[in-house]
């Protein structure tokens, strides 16, 4: 499952899967208990692969955050609790991003993106950049058929 299907409800805990769009809103399903809910168009909702992290170049994907902690981890959820104290969770994320905007990004966001990262492996959504990949195949294959002619 892609990330532009998780969302992350403000005000519940946890994500939530997008199963439908509702006139008035959506249904999601949690992530944690599978619980389902209807949400409005007026909450604040947010789509996984619409957030991005600042670094002092410029604003990295979540999803590339969550592939470079992926391969720190190899795989498995992170070494650190999201509950740490607060020097821990800027410690785990330099090494893991160490170009992000400290002034930027706060402590909350960080326990944010690793609580975050923990439900996903807990759910086996660890494909984090698959759409690169098609991307990169698409030309490809486009210059295949150019040469055949």
């Amino acid at each position: 499952m892609a990330l532009d299907k998780i969302l992350s409800i403000g005000g519940k805990p946890g994500l939530y899967k997008l199963l439908t769009q509702t006139r008035s809103g959506f249904v999601g399903e949690s992530l944690l208990d599978g619980k389902r809910v209807t949400v409005g168009i007026r909450s604040n909702v947010s789509v996984l692969s619409e957030i991005a992290i600042y670094t002092l170049e410029e604003e990295m994907p979540l999803r590339e955050v969550f592939q470079k902690i992926k391969e720190k981890e190899d795989g498995n959820k992170t070494s650190i609790s999201h509950k740490a104290e607060k020097i821990e969770l800027e410690e785990y994320f330099f090494e893991v991003l160490p170009n992000y905007d400290e002034d930027r990004v706060y402590a909350s966001d960080i326990k944010k993106i690793i609580q975050w990262y923990n439900i996903l492996v807990d759910n086996n959504i660890t494909e984090f950049v698959e759409v690169e990949v098609k991307e990169e195949e698409a030309p490809a294959a486009a210059d295949a058929s150019i040469e055949e002619e």
